[in-house]
């Protein structure tokens, strides 16, 4: 019997992905600075009277080095950044709107000059660091666990990949039956993904709204020898209201799915949009009336969205 030629169409929502997203990943690669002595355990677990091989010993051979700790913290920075600009699609790989794609590069090219800026400091600085580290490991110091400083720079590296949402073609010779239940569960993983990042617009936009209110309201500060109470005006940072208009830029041109929450989320950013136009972060700190219109405004989308 000859097999069934079935031709299976992706979700629509999978073609609008490959055409206004893409997928990134980042790479962050740096040097433990850590090395397992076999001889110092041997002597605890000798002292201690238990059994060699009960216990390990890992020895931090640049204990105290802040520019070592300065890339370190600049890797978890990048981490940081990627959650915040991106959408979580597996676990190697995150989302990226295609109109949000030529302000991630310009940011990850920055982060990238402060990583090898980092590094190359570090290593024009590493011979003396070695040379302290022989000073202050005492008798644990040991040369040979100290590689060349050509041999540590290529420990570090900072990695940018990009490739597009895969389209799907489900043109295999395989029977009706078959066709179907491969169909229906690549859509469901692929509504399970595209759920999730509507969810992460939702969530951002909420708590961008809701830092934006705050902001725009007044703290009570009572006088302690008085007792008299007065109101005072809440600080305006303006990274969170350049947030919000970035929001309401992207999500205004990346629409996932209509279906009632993304319907919601459209009408919220048309109305945040529409409040923050022309407003800055100055007209915010030193007028009133604006600081009022914009707060009223966004609890009055909160509201009806949350």
């Amino acid at each position: 019997m000859e097999a069934i030629s079935t031709e299976l169409q992706a979700p629509n929502h999978i073609i609008s992905l490959s055409t206004s997203a893409v997928l990134v990943s980042i790479d962050v690669k740096t040097w433990t600075a850590t090395k397992q002595d076999s001889n110092i355990a041997d002597e605890v677990t000798d002292k201690k009277k238990a059994d060699r091989g009960s216990g390990k010993f890992i020895k931090s051979l640049l204990q105290g080095n802040l520019s070592y700790r300065d890339i370190i913290n600049t890797r978890q920075k990048i981490y940081n950044w990627i959650n915040q600009s991106a959408y979580r699609w597996n676990h190697s790989q995150d989302l990226i709107p295609t109109v949000d794609l030529p302000k991630f590069t310009r940011e990850f090219s920055m982060w990238e000059d402060l990583f090898n800026e980092q590094v190359d400091t570090f290593i024009s600085q590493y011979p003396t660091a070695v040379s302290n580290q022989a000073m202050q490991q005492g008798d644990m110091y040991d040369s040979s666990d100290y590689p060349s400083a050509d041999e540590v720079r290529t420990k570090f590296a900072l990695n940018l990949y990009v490739s597009e949402v895969p389209e799907q073609d489900f043109r295999c010779q395989v029977a009706d039956d078959l066709a179907r239940d491969l169909k229906i569960n690549y859509q469901k993983q692929t509504e399970g993904i595209v759920k999730d990042v509507l969810h992460q617009q939702i969530d951002r936009v909420t708590k961008v709204m809701q830092s934006i209110s705050h902001c725009c309201g007044y703290k009570e500060i009572t006088n302690s020898k008085t007792g008299e109470v007065t109101e005072q005006k809440r600080k305006i940072y303006g990274s969170t209201l350049q947030k919000a208009q970035e929001l309401c830029e992207t999500y205004s041109q990346f629409k996932l799915v209509d279906n009632e929450d993304s319907q919601k989320l459209s009408v919220a950013i048309d109305s945040l949009g529409k409040i923050l136009g022309g407003v800055s972060t100055e007209a915010l700190k030193e007028s009133v009336v604006t600081r009022k219109r914009v707060k009223e405004g966004i609890d009055d989308i909160l509201s009806k969205f949350i």
